[in-house]
């Protein structure tokens, strides 16, 4: 099977059990570290739920990240500007950054805009200053052309996602396969970030679970600084800025009349 992210030949390194009926396959790429699935065959039935119901942590990631993505946005970006919120979800991460007085605005193409309703994003929006993706990378079919439709909105990318363990876990040691719900296809290693960068002529930032790639020559240092500090910064935002909770909701009473 040929990699999804550079083309190269990989090697079937172990199969399981997906949706507690279907053995899949799962390939490495040796070149960069990629791992990807076979076809995913499935994904009508995996996606019966788009917010699958093993997803026991979605508000409490929203919340942290919420907290986490306002203080990178205002140490590096203008925090004045537009966002999108690509996939996202049933629109709380949206809500929740526009309450801290960001112009964030929502797309997903599979889930129910629940908590954003009048705020989706639209080509008419204006330039876009960064787009976020919290757990969406490691869903994609077709990860090149997913990430050029992300590159297409914004020149910068936030996101969230588990980088893949060397030595590559087996089956039952890593609870990030979702092979209980079938939805994660792409897993990618710190060496396959590297190599969209450079593919795309962008910076990479990567912390843990977070990764940044940019336009902006952003310090490795500081990226890490503003998350380790996220707590006392997210404290000096709301001094910063003002919440559009009370004008978003004039704005819904106006404009669904």
């Amino acid at each position: 099977m040929i990699c999804k992210i550079c083309g190269f030949g990989t090697q079937k390194i172990f199969s399981e059990i997906i949706l507690n009926k279907y053995k899949v396959s799962c390939f490495f790429c040796g070149n960069c570290h990629f791992l990807q699935t076979e076809e995913p065959y499935w994904l009508e039935e995996a996606y019966q739920c788009p917010i699958n119901v093993f997803d026991t942590g979605v508000l409490a990631r929203n919340i942290s990240l919420s907290k986490t993505f306002s203080a990178i946005i205002i140490r590096f970006f203008n925090r004045t500007g537009q966002f999108v919120d690509y996939a996202g979800g049933y629109g709380i991460f949206v809500r929740l950054m526009r309450d801290y007085g960001f112009d964030f605005y929502w797309i997903d193409p599979y889930a129910q805009n629940l908590f954003a309703r009048f705020f989706e994003y639209h080509n008419s929006v204006e330039k876009i200053e960064l787009v976020t993706a919290i757990e969406c990378f490691e869903h994609f079919k077709t990860p090149l052309s997913d990430i050029e439709k992300v590159f297409s909105i914004a020149k910068n990318i936030l996101f969230t996602t588990d980088l893949l363990p060397y030595p590559i876990p087996s089956p039952h040691k890593w609870w990030y396969y979702g092979f209980e719900h079938g939805q994660h296809l792409s897993f990618y290693s710190k060496k396959t970030l590297l190599y969209l960068a450079m593919k795309y002529g962008k910076n990479l930032c990567s912390f843990s679970n977070i990764h940044l790639l940019t336009e902006k020559n952003i310090n490795q240092y500081s990226f890490e600084s503003v998350i380790n500090y996220r707590k006392y910064l997210a404290y000096f935002n709301k001094y910063l800025m003002k919440s559009k909770t009370v004008d978003d909701m004039d704005y819904v009473v106006k404009n669904s009349k």
